[in-house]
């Protein structure tokens, strides 16, 4: 069973063929700069793939992937008795089993691990990336901080999705790569994006994961289209939610928005003096600020404000 054409858009897959190119090993995704060859027989990730990669590239035996990567149960009771999964990159599993209805969530986080772990051509953040016009902003934030809530909320007021998680910088041309992927939003936050945008694709929200509830937005089909398209770093803005205020943000110094950078990188060790030069070229050819907020409405107001 094969693809209609090499490359495909994932939509034009049926259920049953995208269940047989996961089942065989031969499903083969693009996203951004990368190709992952999947291979999973859970129901919930052929699914969700589905509903949230649709517009994505896929396609049947690449000739070449970035990361062969795989959601299985493990040969035991387990399989069967409070079913678990894992996840595996080349046949290791980096992290412990969870239950098989965190198959999909897990994929998701076990790419992103791939990329962190291994991508060290580029210089890695932990930050959502959004762009207008190619010009991005790049958010590097810690985990609770408001970062994927501001990102789905501007994703669905017309900015071009980059990353949720991960900057993908290249350390020559400081240009930003994308992934397209889905927004994993996280407890209160996924109940905001669904009553601010009820027209938003999300899938069902995933309970009692090591981040709580978790849920995916899908990106538009206008970011997935764009995924390997890079961008110019223009901003750098880390995010941080405060129900008190309404929008609140500060400059911030070179010296402290490089500080930002590297304390948001995964791989800057790595790099050495190529991730300082990196980082702080970026920081000379961007503003940054930190973003107090608790008002969507005045957070986009005053994004919108520094595009002019």
């Amino acid at each position: 069973m094969t693809l209609a054409a090499p490359e495909a858009p994932l939509s034009s897959l049926t259920p049953d063929r995208l269940k047989a190119l996961l089942s065989a090993g031969r499903f083969g995704l693009k996203t951004g700069p990368f190709t992952f060859r999947i291979r999973s027989n859970e129901a919930i990730v052929a699914q969700n793939l589905a509903l949230l990669y649709g517009a994505h590239t896929v396609v049947d035996t690449p000739a070449f992937a970035d990361f062969h990567v795989s959601i299985d149960r493990p040969a035991s009771l387990r399989r069967w008795l409070s079913p678990q999964v894992y996840f595996r990159m080349d046949g290791y599993a980096p992290f412990y089993s969870l239950p098989a209805q965190q198959a999909f969530a897990m994929l998701e986080w076990g790419m992103n691990w791939c990329i962190a772990s291994n991508a060290h051509q580029y210089l890695l953040l932990h930050a959502a990336v959004l762009a207008k016009d190619d010009q991005a902003i790049v958010m590097p934030a810690a985990p609770g901080s408001g970062k994927s809530t501001l990102c789905a909320s501007l994703t669905l007021n017309g900015w071009r999705l980059l990353s949720d998680e991960l900057a993908i910088i290249d350390p020559q041309t400081r240009e930003v790569h994308g992934l397209a992927r889905p927004v994993n939003l996280k407890n209160a936050s996924i109940d905001v994006i669904q009553k601010r945008y009820p027209q938003a694709l999300m899938n069902a929200p995933i309970p009692d994961t090591k981040k709580g509830t978790v849920s995916h937005l899908c990106p538009p089909p206008s970011s997935a289209a764009q995924h390997q398209k890079p961008a110019h770093i223009r901003w750098i803005m880390t995010p941080r939610y405060n129900a008190a205020l309404s929008c609140s943000p500060t400059e911030l110094a070179p010296r402290n928005a490089l500080g930002l950078l590297i304390e948001n990188a995964f791989n800057y060790d790595v790099l050495g003096e190529n991730g300082f030069l990196a980082a702080s070229r970026i920081v000379s050819e961007s503003r940054a600020f930190t973003l107090e907020y608790g008002n969507l409405d005045a957070a986009h107001a005053w994004i919108a404000e520094q595009l002019k």
